[in-house]
């Protein structure tokens, strides 16, 4: 007489894909997410038609309809254990965003029609997210401490974007002095619509305006002052509609947060959010 044995079989898991038998494999980590970053940010303002075509219908355009800004940024970011900080390869990546004021319900927010990344892991992090980001190339003056060719010394930081060779975008800031609040659009709540496109037939597709859950936010000092900003009509018609029709200040300031993750936007409670979600 023979007895069978049931046996606990688990399959392959993870946060993410891909799934592996011990979820090791897994791209993205499950958060909370702790992000440190070098930032050079320029105010300008688009046309508010422009800008009412990339909300949904849920949002309008708040208290200052055709507000906007253009965000480069350099981060460093890791888990919990910190793990990832001992690769530099996997824990640095370079990040570029359009931002459009806008509300809820009167709640003052920001929408980002346009995000660009560097790196496999910060595009997927970043659609888990709902963030719309793409494979871009981003480059910033590095404030050297020392010598000629560090910003300190030359009092203008740059940030370039090219997506498949081609310019996309471009800033300039000529330090004047210092301020002593962050610029508004980063300083809101930012919106996302987390988006999965239907797959399996007669399925609909499911979107979710959702914002994220941030703790640990630290600004440095925040340095002002003219700007330049150029965006150009690639990689697609849309974007032309959002080049600046005015220019504000530039800021350049390190940040820091911890991404703990989304809520519903009508669980939000109207708490201080990262303006990037990431």
């Amino acid at each position: 007489m023979s007895s069978a044995t049931t046996n606990d079989v688990r399959g392959p898991g993870g946060f993410s894909l891909p799934l592996s038998p011990s979820g090791e494999a897994a791209m993205i980590t499950p958060p909370p997410w702790h992000f440190s970053g070098e930032v050079v940010m320029v105010d300008y303002r688009v046309e508010p038609d422009a800008a009412a075509r990339f909300l949904p219908p849920e949002l309008d355009l708040g208290p200052d309809p055709g507000a906007a800004a253009a965000v480069f940024a350099q981060w460093q970011w890791c888990s919990d254990s910190g793990a990832e900080l001992t690769d530099p390869a996997r824990c640095q990546f370079a990040e570029f965003l359009i931002l459009l004021g806008c509300s809820y319900a009167g709640r003052s927010l920001a929408r980002c029609p346009y995000a660009w990344v560097d790196g496999a892991v910060p595009l997927v992090r970043g659609w888990i997210q709902g963030m719309p980001k793409q494979f871009g190339a981003v480059h910033m003056t590095r404030d050297m401490r020392v010598g000629r060719a560090g910003a300190q010394h030359n009092r203008r930081v740059d940030g370039t974007l090219s997506v498949y060779g081609r310019r996309v975008a471009e800033a300039s800031v000529r330090l004047t002095g210092e301020v002593v609040e962050p610029p508004l659009l980063h300083t809101v709540p930012l919106v996302h619509t987390r988006m999965f496109p239907s797959w399996v037939p007669d399925e609909e597709t499911t979107a979710q305006l959702v914002t994220s859950v941030v703790t640990g936010v630290e600004f440095s000092e925040v340095k002002a002052g003219d700007a330049e900003l150029s965006i150009f009509a690639e990689p697609d018609s849309d974007l032309a509609g959002l080049a600046p029709v005015e220019i504000g200040s530039g800021y350049v300031f390190s940040y820091a947060e911890t991404l703990c993750h989304g809520r519903l936007l009508t669980e939000t409670d109207g708490s201080r959010n990262s303006v990037r979600g990431e």
